[in-house]
């Protein structure tokens, strides 16, 4: 299943080449289900389109394009995605700050600060969420059949502490934790992918499905045991759910082959992240499902629409 050696994902230091891209990303659930949050620190942020120009027409630095992208879901719902220069970012092995938000590994917990406008009606993004992990899990995995694109599912089974300031909110909820990185940008090689993760009490599941560029499909499927042991399970059948207002797919997966939509949380021209139910590891769950379709971020009139959600920093 591609698996690859054993990796310390939360490297913040890690290198990242030009053109290339490295991601962070935490989401949870509030336990009552009204609130959500997604957060990912990016360097090389591939959804930018200051990036995706730089990439066109510059350098491609992905230092020069670094960002905390903060999401809240329920009431209130917030948005910020500030993309930033090379001159806001520090970073170590445990440690990343990118302008006023940043991310600390303390060696039991992520510690993330956030400091963020909104947009695309600025307001202060402020507080504090805190990630507890169950377990950590070691094993990475390629997504591609030449070793360019890998992913780490770190702690698929965390449980999360929000505290905001600013809109004043405070939550609890189950988490999950996982990080991205390449070395080329994700259009180059694939055409899109679907993610998906559920947890239950004892464990988790997680799946992850790509269509590449050489006309291959990568497919994994995975239980998230309590101690963090990552084993392949058999891919459910494919399950259908309506596509996103504009069009995007929202290919899924239910061992009974019925998903349903819950609500959806983000829904743009080339990307949808949704509340679904299903069924897997013989449960019905509740999952945080993404769908990705890279060719439509990569037409350039959907990229001159992003900087109103995606703006600039330029120190």
């Amino acid at each position: 299943m591609n698996a690859i050696t054993a990796a310390r994902g939360w490297e913040f230091d890690r290198p990242v080449p030009p053109h290339g891209y490295a991601w962070w990303y935490v989401d949870a659930l509030s336990d009552d289900g009204r609130h959500g949050i997604t957060i990912i620190a990016f360097i090389g942020t591939v959804f930018s389109p200051w990036y995706a120009w730089s990439r066109r027409w510059g350098a491609g630095d992905p230092e020069n394009h670094c960002c905390m992208n903060v999401a809240l879901y329920g009431a209130p719902r917030r948005w910020a995605m500030t993309d930033r220069p090379r001159t806001a970012l520090r970073r170590g092995p445990d440690a990343l700050q990118i302008g006023p938000s940043g991310m600390e590994w303390d060696g039991n917990a992520l510690t993330i600060r956030i400091e963020e406008v909104t947009a695309p009606v600025p307001g202060r993004l402020r507080g504090t969420v805190r990630v507890i992990p169950q377990a950590i899990s070691t094993r990475s995995f390629l997504l591609d059949a030449v070793g360019r694109h890998r992913w780490q599912p770190i702690a698929a089974r965390s449980r999360v502490e929000v505290a905001l300031e600013s809109p004043a909110l405070r939550w609890s909820g189950p988490a999950y934790f996982d990080t991205n990185a390449g070395s080329v940008p994700l259009e180059q090689d694939f055409v899109d992918w679907d993610w998906c993760r559920a947890p239950m009490p004892d464990q988790t599941a997680v799946l992850y499905n790509a269509l590449r560029r050489d006309g291959t499909a990568q497919s994994l499927a995975l239980r998230v045991g309590a101690d963090g042991a990552v084993e392949d399970i058999e891919p459910p059948p494919a399950a259908a759910l309506p596509r996103g207002f504009w069009g995007v797919k929202r290919p899924a997966r239910s061992e009974d082959g019925m998903a349903r939509l819950v609500r959806p949380l983000e829904d743009t021209p080339f990307y949808t992240r949704s509340e679904i139910r299903t069924r897997l590891l013989g449960r019905e769950a509740t999952a945080v499902h993404e769908s990705l379709a890279l060719d439509r971020f990569a037409a350039l009139p959907i990229q001159a629409m992003l900087p109103v959600k995606v703006p600039r920093a330029f120190r």
